[in-house]
């Protein structure tokens, strides 16, 4: 392996070092006792003649035997010429088996097994000579010695021995490895299995098998070990079984040796979860649980049907989950090998995602009040109605009652459908926050949405000044007024009163008139049609506007003119009563239109209506029951008057029934 120089110290200090599957380092030393050499490493010894008696020279330790020493000394005090090496070792070789030994010199060189020599080449030779040997090792330790002897001219040595691992030469199962032993954590969930080196020099490594109790072990291995390793740490199922394990080893020709003793351990069991909670939310459910130990990941079931498997948190949002129906949670824990699954948790978490928020508020102000107008989405879950809150802070709470506001809808315009709400209870010049949140059928609500403000309008509660200048005609078909423009801008109509004089007790005359039309702002003037029968009337006319503030109704203001209507009644007076028929009329648009009804009796009527002079039969028809006619050469801008009779089987008339009615020019 070195070169020895002559001109080394010869009083080195020996160290000695062994490694795994090799050798390493050499140190010099002139005493043999003081050396000693860890095995596999050589111990060589320098003698200076050729027959190797006497004391050494020089002792000390050689991983590898392969130096040229050329024609100098070997080392310090050896002549360059008939000297004599030897290197001796005794080792541990397994379970044996073929190996070869290699040797080349130039001098001679000898090699023995326990004694015996296998190769001999021992010839004062001017080149190097070789030999290989092929001879089967048997099991356990064996010594080896390897003698060397340089006569003349260079020295130079080499011998190698090894394994031969081709599968048709090497047919020798290494032995079993010793100092099985097992342990296992019960924090971390897992098992060692550990073994003492293997002594084999062709080791290729080892195999761990596991089984679970009464079963047998598999074909192939668990796990391969290097031939380096002396343990394998495993993670076998979290399931409360009893598992055995073995540890075999393997050469470089594939021959495989039994396996160690059993090994067993029984595995902690994979706890079932706790404190499964659900949380619904208007974007998803929220489900989380208690962490298990030595879990690696959580199955996750909802309403018996697997969901997800949750690896690395103890927490799922669930946003595939359909609204308004209930749902319920419960959670199975897989250990670290990923196939035992515990008992799912015997307590399942309910709950139900709420509809949709609603979206898309909007408020706008009206007089004193709000109207407000939503839409939902598409997939916003079965809607049972909505809540509507309002505060005059910036935050609605929306804990308590929610506001008393009908909710109507849902209305389609486009694509979209909704629905909408008025609050009759804001007061104006006050700026409210509004939101509004849906709920199903089981009265879960919503998340609330989007808060809008508004600050409704004020009602106005001043009324408008009363109108002036009232003047009343009377005309032939009632009454011609005309009173004076009113200036206020937020002027919407005029309201007309009409009514009776009624002594007030004082000596004077009151009033009692009540609203019998309008006109709109931009009118001062009406035709009101009354029948012109000579009655005394009384009229007055309020200013109404947008807030429907009336001067009069307020303030009980206003302008009253007394008129009698002009007496354009017959002189030919129709009897006040004894006549079976009743009459009525109706202004059927324009036009005037009679109905009575004349008993059972009757087998005919006559219509007569007075031209001024005297009653001029108009129109007849046969038959009873109740009968109606419109005349169509009623005169406009006046007052007609009609008498009505029923004429009896017997041709005889009845008394006749009157009634007046006027129509406008």
């Amino acid at each position: 392996m070195n070169r020895i120089s002559t001109a080394r110290a010869a009083t080195a200090t020996a160290v000695v070092l062994a490694t795994t599957g090799g050798l390493i380092g050499v140190a010099a030393s002139t005493s043999s006792a003081a050396v000693t050499c860890a095995s596999p490493v050589f111990k060589r010894q320098f003698f200076a003649n050729t027959s190797f008696s006497g004391t050494p020279k020089k002792t000390d330790c050689d991983s590898a035997i392969d130096q040229n020493w050329g024609t100098g000394a070997p080392a310090s005090g050896l002549p360059s010429n008939y000297f004599g090496v030897r290197w001796s070792v005794t080792r541990d070789f397994g379970s044996g088996g073929p190996f070869a030994f290699t040797a080349s010199s130039r001098d001679g060189i000898r090699v023995y097994l326990d004694g015996v020599r296998k190769v001999d080449l021992w010839k004062n030779v001017s080149t190097t000579v070789s030999k290989t040997v092929n001879l089967t090792i048997p099991q356990g330790k064996h010594s080896l010695r390897i003698d060397f002897v340089n006569w003349t001219g260079s020295a130079d040595v080499k011998f190698a021995y090894a394994p031969r691992t081709s599968a048709t030469v090497d047919t020798v199962k290494p032995l079993t490895p010793g100092g099985a032993a097992l342990t296992y954590s019960t924090s971390t969930y897992k098992s060692k299995l550990s073994w003492t080196r293997s002594p084999e020099m062709d080791l290729a490594g080892y195999q761990v098998y596991r089984r679970v109790s009464g079963g047998s072990y598999p074909v192939k291995p668990l796990a391969v070990a290097t031939a380096s390793a002396t343990s394998y740490t495993d993670t076998p199922p979290m399931d409360g079984k009893l598992y055995y394990y073995e540890v075999r080893a393997y050469d470089k020709a594939g021959n495989t040796s039994a396996g160690t003793a059993d090994k067993g351990v029984t595995t902690t069991k994979v706890a079932t979860p706790a404190g499964v909670t659900a949380t619904a939310t208007d974007t998803a459910v929220g489900v989380r649980w208690n962490p298990v130990p030595g879990a690696s990941a959580y199955k996750l079931y909802r309403n018996g049907t697997t969901l997800t498997t949750v690896k690395g948190a103890t927490a799922y949002s669930d946003t595939a989950v359909a609204r308004s129906v209930s749902a319920s949670y419960r959670v199975a824990a897989v250990d670290t090998t990923g196939t035992v699954v515990s008992p799912l948790s015997t307590a399942s978490a309910a709950v139900r995602r709420p509809v949709a928020a609603p979206r898309s508020l909007t408020a706008t102000p009206g007089l004193v009040k709000a109207s407000l107008k939503w839409s939902v989405p598409a997939d916003g879950g079965s809607y049972a109605g909505f809540h509507v809150y309002r505060s005059t802070s910036v935050t609605v709470d929306t804990t308590g009652e929610p506001l008393d506001c009908t909710v109507k809808g849902p209305v389609t315009e486009g694509d979209q459908r909704y629905w909408t709400c008025v609050d009759n209870t804001a007061e104006g010049g006050v700026t409210y926050h509004y939101v509004v949140k849906g709920y199903d059928s089981a009265g879960t609500e919503s998340a609330a949405s989007g808060a809008v403000q508004v600050t409704p309008e004020s009602r106005d509660l001043t009324a408008p000044a009363a109108p002036t200048g009232l003047t009343v005609t009377p005309t032939e078909y009632g009454f011609t007024l005309d009173w004076d423009d009113n200036t206020e801008a937020d002027l919407h109509r005029y309201g007309i009163y009409k009514g009776s004089l009624y002594d007030d007790g004082d000596g004077g005359q009151v009033c009692l008139a009540h609203l019998v039309d309008h006109t709109f702002a931009d009118t001062s003037e009406l035709e009101y049609r009354a029948a012109a029968d000579g009655e005394e009337v009384c009229f007055l006319v309020s200013a109404i506007d947008t807030a429907w503030n009336d001067s009069f109704r307020s303030t009980g203001e206003g302008k009253v003119v007394q008129v009698r209507e002009l007496d354009l009644r017959p002189s030919e007076e129709t009897p006040a009563s004894g006549s079976p028929v009743d009459v009525t009329v109706v202004d059927d648009g324009g036009e005037i239109s009679l109905s009575w009804y004349g008993g059972e009796d009757a087998t005919g009527y006559r219509v007569h209506r007075w031209d001024g002079t005297s009653y001029v039969l108009v129109h007849t028809l046969d038959g009873g029951g109740r009968v109606s006619w419109t005349d169509p050469s009623a005169p406009r801008g006046t007052t007609s008057f009609y008498r009505v009779t029923a004429v009896l089987a017997d041709g005889t008339e009845t008394a006749p029934a009157g009634v007046a009615v006027a129509l406008l020019p």
